[in-house]
């Protein structure tokens, strides 16, 4: 490859001298210098840049910084937290085969799993967190690839006990794969805990501004492939000239064959512009988290002491059913809060359109304030017998605290109350 673009592969100027910022590396393809050498790269693509469907210099300085903050040994970002949802699944399960998941996810997420992975023969066995360790022995199945869960569930809120189900999915021989968006690698590392694969939808807590949508998948490097269950990774991938990935990559085996793999079929690979703007969210994310965590405690506990509020979900209150998870699991409650409105649905879309500083947006984690009712809008596709299980109640309402002085957002709050 050409000296100029090597160098820019490490991160550098051809000076050798080390940017402020991360460079935009605004290209498609990489110059080399002779067909040998192409030819290299298509045999091992970890070798050298091939195409920016999936991969590119300015994006991967970005998954390599994520990949330390988790501490894992890799890391591919995606254009959106549901394609990296549904490449970390695909990477592990083909048609017949079954995984394990929290009923307490994500809207988006449960879509995908009760239909769209249903459609391609996956199937998608839900269970309730809470549940014993028999009863969650008992729903795995000779095919079951993997165990899902969220270190903070979206909207329930409720604390994922990561070290238990690490210890059940292994137990299984197979991953655990854990979405830390809420949570973030500031409040919560759950590789340390045990957890085999971490996602995040980067559109979140960690772009911060709402600029971008993204996402992420790190690999521990932990999980050993070549324990018989997974074919995938020690068989000859006849795609790539009959890789064996788990031989070839050992520690590195999932993330390669995510990228080499899912990536190059896919191309759901995000733009250099993106990354250099994740960037920027990930350079403040330490100290904007510390406030997220002060401004919703603060919040949460003004709901909490409210006559118009049924029920408070916030796992900073030391009366929420998830708070000694939170201390053992988490440096901090995050920034959202999930509660129930009396009155029902009647009064949360009333008291949602009375905010006046909060804005009613499909989105979370912003340093904005803003305010969604999940039974009307993100988790909508759900049928009611999944939102019962989730604990979404038609006067549910998640609020999501900004950055915004605190006065005025509980300022905010009680005037909407009032109204």
């Amino acid at each position: 490859m050409k000296d100029e673009t090597k160098c820019l592969h490490a991160g550098y100027s051809p000076k050798n001298s080390e940017p402020r910022v991360v460079p935009i590396v605004q290209s498609t393809t990489y110059v080399y210098d002779s067909t040998e050498e192409v030819a290299a790269v298509f045999d091992d693509p970890t070798k050298g840049l091939i195409y920016s469907r999936f991969a590119n210099p300015t994006v991967m300085a970005v998954e390599e910084k994520i990949a330390a903050l988790e501490n894992g040994i890799g890391a591919i970002c995606t254009s959106s937290g549901q394609a990296a949802v549904l490449l970390a699944i695909l990477n592990i399960c083909s048609a017949g085969d079954s995984f394990i998941s929290m009923n307490k996810i994500y809207g988006g997420s449960a879509n995908l799993f009760s239909v769209t992975l249903k459609r391609f023969g996956i199937e998608c066995i839900y269970i309730n967190q809470d549940a014993s360790e028999t009863e969650i022995n008992d729903a795995f199945k000779s095919n079951t690839k993997a165990v899902f869960g969220e270190t903070i569930a979206n909207p329930a809120l409720k604390v994922l006990d990561i070290e238990k189900f690490a210890r059940i999915a292994h137990s299984h021989n197979v991953p655990l794969i854990v979405d830390n968006t809420f949570a973030t690698p500031v409040l919560c590392k759950p590789i340390d805990f045990g957890a085999d694969i971490v996602i995040h939808s980067t559109s979140k807590y960690m772009d911060g501004h709402a600029l971008q949508v993204g996402g992420v998948i790190i690999d521990s490097g932990n999980f050993d492939w070549t324990n018989g269950k997974f074919k995938e990774f020690t068989e000859p991938d006849a795609s790539y000239h009959g890789i064996k990935y788990a031989e070839t990559y050992g520690k590195s085996a999932y993330i390669v064959k995510a990228r080499m793999q899912l990536m190059r079929d896919f191309g759901s690979y995000p733009a250099a512009h993106s990354a250099f703007l994740l960037n920027l969210g990930l350079e403040t994310l330490a100290v904007r988290m510390k406030q997220y965590c002060e401004n919703a405690t603060k919040v949460a506990e003004y709901l909490h002491q409210s006559e118009y509020v049924e029920k408070v979900r916030y796992p900073g209150l030391k009366s929420d059913e998830s708070y000694e998870l939170a201390q053992k699991y988490l440096k901090g409650p995050s920034g959202v809060i999930s509660f129930v409105i009396k009155g029902g649905r009647k009064n949360a879309v009333k008291f949602m359109d009375s905010l006046k500083l909060a804005s009613i947006e499909v989105h979370v984690c912003d340093i904005r304030t803003s305010v969604a009712h999940p039974a009307s809008g993100t988790h909508k596709q759900m049928t009611d017998e999944q939102l019962k299980a989730a604990e979404i109640n038609p006067g549910m309402i998640r609020f999501s605290v900004g950055l915004e002085h605190i006065d005025d957002i509980i300022q905010d709050i009680e005037q909407a109350f009032n109204s």
